[in-house]
């Protein structure tokens, strides 16, 4: 069941996508995949089971951006990860995540008090992710945020603000604690 659920290349569904590199799976089971058009993942990369790739909203595909989630080569997508893009996901090579990480380039909005916060959708800003970057189990990155290079964000942070190349950044809302590689 999984190997017939996993989507690849190859496989029917794979035609869905944007483009699904050689030697890249999604495994089964999925939990959600929306605007699989505006996906791009690069080669030999995993996306584990029940993990979440959508980009824009359902039924608005036609205005979400042709490369609204872009995943790169040799990439691991951890257990149960969300990544939902609504303009601009871009995550590098080599980058893995751990289980249960989100990652969003638009929050809700709350501008109308007489509305419900759920429909209020705030404004998209792009997020990246640099290569080789390692984004710790639990963690959550949240629109407008650049991670630089060869970095680790520890499980649980909440990333708000960029962090630099080679950094290891930690906390709600995470904060740089450790340079990599540096003498301290």
């Amino acid at each position: 069941m999984q190997s017939t659920g996993a989507i690849h290349p190859h496989s029917a569904r794979s035609d869905r996508f944007g483009a699904i590199g050689d030697g890249s799976i999604i495994a089964f089971p999925l939990a959600a995949l929306v605007g699989e058009a505006q996906i791009y993942i690069g080669q030999e990369t995993l996306v584990a089971p029940y993990a979440t790739l959508s980009t824009g909203y359902p039924g608005s595909e036609h205005l979400t951006p042709d490369r609204a989630l872009v995943i790169g080569d040799r990439c691991v997508i951890g257990l149960r990860t969300g990544i939902a893009a609504h303009e601009s996901i871009e995550i590098g090579n080599d980058v893995w995540f751990g289980q249960d990480v989100f990652v969003t380039d638009a929050n809700h909005g709350m501008d109308d008090p007489d509305l419900p916060i759920g429909p209020q959708v705030g404004d998209p800003q792009p997020v990246r992710i640099g290569d080789g970057s390692w984004i710790g189990h639990g963690a959550v990155v949240l629109p407008g945020v650049t991670i630089g290079r060869h970095s680790v964000v520890a499980a649980g942070a909440v990333v708000v603000n960029d962090v630099p190349d080679n950094c290891v950044a930690g906390g709600v809302p995470a904060k740089v604690i450790k340079k990599i590689g540096a003498d301290d």
